[in-house]
């Protein structure tokens, strides 16, 4: 099976690199235009994908070192769920090659990838994901919860809140293969923590970064604990953008002052609705291209194919 895997990725990362040397590009969508460009700050955002390249996997992947390329992409962030359906075992697990260094071997992809914890990767064993990020140049996680700030210009920054929300999840106590784990967790440690550093962060841009949602239209739809803990604390700091993966989707829900997208369709999709907070959403396999200026921050959703099915501005609301 492993020898078969390994020969899926070889092919179709083939196809998806002879598109690439082609100059195949993104298509734009009909609809709102958006400040994309190679200045200023631009990232991608990607979840729930290690597959061993199946699925879809290497087809986003494709069309995401294309994208990276497009806009000059500093980062790629991902939103958990990186190695399905169990984890990684070790700092050497051979998933490590078939579903990430194989998968994604580009140029444009060799940036800093900022990776978050899934509850699939706490299937398997955590701490093995925050090992490979000492030797890896690219894999960053330097805890289970982290942030990172970077310029956006000389005057601008963004600061990113990378949590840990699988130990939030009650059910998963319940889950033998997670339980011990989730449970060793300190989840006031770690909400304590985070509003410490939104209070603290000077920055101009501030974006919490959790695998699960706060709220979804997809097939898991919202999440109580994510509500009960971090909503609040979005509330409290003024934080105006929540990013998550969980739910096999791309999706844009509005609330109450704060912009959720969901970039959780690296390698598969699941059904999809729309709810009274959407403003998008698709059941298909893709990812998101995020572009920052001081004054805003554009987003496009992009499909496997590499059409741009959305695109929005989220405006930076001052004082």
């Amino acid at each position: 099976m492993q020898h078969t895997r390994r020969n899926f990725v070889k092919t179709l990362f083939a196809a998806s690199q002879a598109a690439l040397v082609a100059g195949v590009a993104v298509e734009p969508a009909e609809g709102e235009e958006t400040a994309v460009s190679s200045g200023g700050f631009n990232y991608l955002v990607v979840g729930d994908w290690g597959r061993d390249g199946e699925r879809d996997q290497v087809e986003v992947a494709g069309q995401m070192s294309i994208a990276a390329t497009d806009v000059n992409a500093r980062l790629v962030i991902s939103v958990g769920d990186n190695f399905y359906e169990d984890g990684v075992a070790t700092a050497d697990d051979p998933q490590w090659q078939s579903s990430f260094e194989e998968v994604y071997p580009q140029e444009s992809l060799q940036i800093p990838w900022y990776v978050i914890l899934g509850n699939h990767d706490y299937h398997g064993n955590p701490e093995a994901e925050l090992a490979y990020a000492k030797t890896s140049k690219r894999w960053r996680m330097p805890a289970r919860y982290y942030t990172e700030a970077h310029r956006i210009d000389g005057e601008t920054t963004v600061e990113f809140f990378y949590i840990d929300t699988s130990p939030m999840v009650r059910e998963y106590r319940l889950v033998e293969k997670m339980a011990p784990k989730v449970m060793a967790e300190d989840v006031p440690k770690q909400l304590a923590w985070l509003d410490e550093a939104l209070g603290k962060s000077m920055a101009e841009w501030k974006i919490v970064v959790g695998h699960h949602p706060v709220y979804s239209g997809g097939e898991h739809g919202d999440q109580p604990e994510v509500i009960a803990n971090v909503l609040p604390l979005l509330h409290k700091h003024q934080v105006p953008v929540y990013l998550n993966g969980h739910d096999h989707d791309l999706q844009h829900l509005q609330a109450d002052g704060v912009d959720f997208f969901t970039s959780g369709a690296g390698s598969q999709f699941r059904r999809t609705t729309s709810k009274a907070q959407t403003k998008f959403a698709k059941a298909t396999s893709g990812f998101m291209t995020v572009s920052m200026r001081r004054e805003e921050m554009a987003v496009r959703m992009i499909d496997n194919h590499g059409t741009v099915l959305y695109q929005t501005t989220v405006r930076r609301v001052v004082g």
